[in-house]
C-alpha cells in the first residue's frame, strides 16, 4: 500500500505508523529553495518514505552506501502503515522540511506533485525498467519517477490452516471463498484476519477490485468525472460491498479497531487464515513466523472465472527527487537511486532482503519469498489488473474509505455508501 504503497520486518507487536526514523532535515529559505544540511563536501541525503516494512533495510541498505561512499550520510524517516504518509509530506513540504528523495504513487499523485520533481529521464537506470513500470511518471514525454517495485495483492493465505480445514483446491470464485469460510469456521480457525481500522485497506485496495473489473476502466473514470457514469447502481461494486460482508461474517471481532500491524500480526501468529495484503508483508511473515507456508488467492467479486480469477498487480510508488534541493544533495540523491538498482548489493538487497518483484530487466527475481513468486506467476499467466485507486481525485481514498468504514460499521446502507462515493467524486475531481 502498500498502497499504496504505504507500510519492515518489525516484531510481533510491529511499530506501527510512527516515524521509524528521524532526523532534522533541511530546511526551505524562504525562496522554495531548501538549505542543505552539508558541510563541504559531506553531504546529507534526506530520505521520506511511507513502507514502514522495509524501513530496517533500507537503513541497512543506505549504511552500505555510506562505506562505499563516506561523504554522503542519510536522513531516514518513514510514515505508514496506519499513517497519512502523504498529509505526512505535504506538512514536510509546508513546513519547510522538504526531503531530497521522497515516494509518490503515479498517475494523479505525479500530476499533483509535479512542480515539485526533478526530471529524470537522462538516469542510467532508465534503459533497464520495464516499459510499463514508467507510464505512471511519465509526463510530456519526461520521466520523474524510479519505479519502487512490482507489488500485488489479494487475500493471502496459510496452506496449512487450510489444510487443516480439508480444504484442497485455493478458492477462486466467490462461492469457493464462501464455501473456504465455512470449511475454516467449523474446524474452530477464523477465516479471515480484516484491519478496517485503516482507510486503505478498503478505500484503496479493497475498491480498486471493482473499479478494475469495469469493462473499460479508463471510460469508467472519465465517465465519472464527467458525471455520465455512477458507482451507485453499478453491478461491480454492488458485488464489491457482497465481498466485503463476506470479510465481515468470517472475519475476527473489532475490525474497525484492527489496525495494519495487529491485521499482519494475526495473520503470521495463525490465529486467522486469509488477509488482504500483499507481497509487502513478506518481510513481516519472515520476521514473526519464519518459512510460513502461503499462497495468494484472488478477491472474487463473482463466479466468472475470467474476471474473478486475477490479482492486482502494478508499481504500489516511485522515488523521486526534490527539484529544489541544493545541487551537491541532487547529485548524491540521483547517485544513490541509480547504485540501488545497478549495484550488486542494491541488487541483492531488493529482493533478498527487501522482498521486491522487481521492476527491472536487469534484476532477478530471485529469492523473493512465496508470496512475490505468486504474483510472477499470475503475472506471467496475464492474469492480473492494474491499480485504478491511483487515478483516484486527490484525497478520494480516504472519503472512500471513511465512508465504508461507516458501512462496516452499520452506521450507512448499501444503497447510501454507494451514493456517498459517487459524492465525494464529484466533490473532489478537477
Amino acid at each position: 500500500m502498500a498502497l499504496k504503497i504505504k507500510r519492515n520486518p518489525l516484531a510481533a507487536g510491529v511499530l506501527s505508523a510512527s516515524l521509524l526514523f528521524t532526523s532534522a532535515c533541511g530546511s526551505d529559505n524562504g525562496s522554495g529553495e531548501k538549505n542543505s544540511g552539508s558541510n563541504g563536501d559531506q553531504v546529507v541525503v534526506d530520505i521520506f518514505q511511507g513502507k514502514v516494512e522495509i524501513a530496517d533495510q533500507l537503513k541497512a541498505l543506505t549504511d552500505q552506501y555510506t562505506k562505499e561512499h563516506p561523504n554522503v550520510t542519510f536522513n531516514l524517516q518513514t510514515v505508514g502503515g496506519g499513517a497519512d504518509g502523504a498529509s505526512a509530506l505535504k506538512a514536510q513540504f509546508a513546513s519547510g522540511n522538504a526531503p531530497d528523495i521522497f515516494t509518490i504513487q503515479g498517475y494523479q499523485d505525479a500530476q499533483t506533485w509535479k512542480d515539485k520533481l526533478e526530471d529524470l529521464s537522462d538516469q542510467p537506470w532508465i534503459k533497464d525498467a520495464y516499459e510499463s513500470s514508467l507510464k505512471a511518471t511519465t509526463m510530456d514525454g519526461k520521466v520523474y519517477g524510479q519505479p519502487v517495485s512490482l507489488e500485488g495483492y489479494g487475500f493471502a493465505y496459510n496452506k496449512a490452516l487450510f489444510k487443516k480445514a480439508g480444504i484442497t483446491e485455493p478458492p477462486k470464485t466467490f462461492s469457493e471463498l464462501e464455501e473456504a469460510a465455512k470449511k475454516l469456521k467449523a474446524a474452530g480457525i477464523t477465516p479471515f484476519s480484516i484491519g478496517y481500522g485503516e482507510w486503505w485497506v478498503l478505500g484503496n485496495h479493497g475498491l480498486n477490485i471493482p473499479f478494475a473489473a469495469q469493462e473499460n476502466p479508463d471510460e469508467f473514470i472519465q465517465g465519472l468525472n464527467e458525471g455520465t457514469a455512477k458507482i451507485e447502481g453499478n453491478e461491480q461494486f454492488e458485488q464489491y460491498l457482497k465481498l466485503l460482508d463476506l470479510t465481515i461474517k468470517y472475519g475476527n471481532k473489532n475490525s474497525l479497531t484492527t489496525d495494519y500491524n495487529t491485521q499482519v500480526t494475526l495473520f503470521a501468529t495463525g490465529e486467522a487464515a486469509m488477509i488482504q495484503q500483499g507481497n509487502w508483508i513478506q518481510p513481516m511473515l519472515d520476521k514473526i513466523t519464519p518459512n510460513m507456508e502461503v499462497g495468494i488467492l484472488p478477491m472474487p467479486l463473482s463466479d466468472d472465472l475470467a474476471v474473478a480469477d486475477k490479482l492486482g498487480v502494478d508499481v504500489p510508488s516511485n522515488w523521486v527527487v526534490y527539484n529544489g534541493a541544493p545541487e551537491a544533495d541532487k547529485k548524491a540523491a540521483k547517485d544513490f537511486l541509480n547504485w540501488m538498482v545497478t549495484s550488486e548489493e542494491g541488487k541483492k538487497a531488493l529482493v533478498e532482503e527487501f522482498k521486491y518483484i522487481p521492476a527491472f530487466k536487469t534484476i532477478e527475481a530471485k529469492g523473493i519469498g512465496p508470496l512475490g513468486e505468486e504474483l510472477v506467476k499470475y503475472s506471467k499467466e496475464g492474469k492480473t489488473f492494474s491499480w485504478q485507486f491511483m487515478k483516484y481525485p486527490d484525497g478520494a481514498g480516504q472519503e472512500f474509505g471513511a465512508t465504508l468504514q461507516k458501512y462496516v460499521d452499520g452506521q450507512v446502507s448499501k444503497e447510501e455508501a454507494l451514493k456517498a462515493l459517487d459524492g465525494s467524486w464529484a466533490k473532489l475531481k478537477k
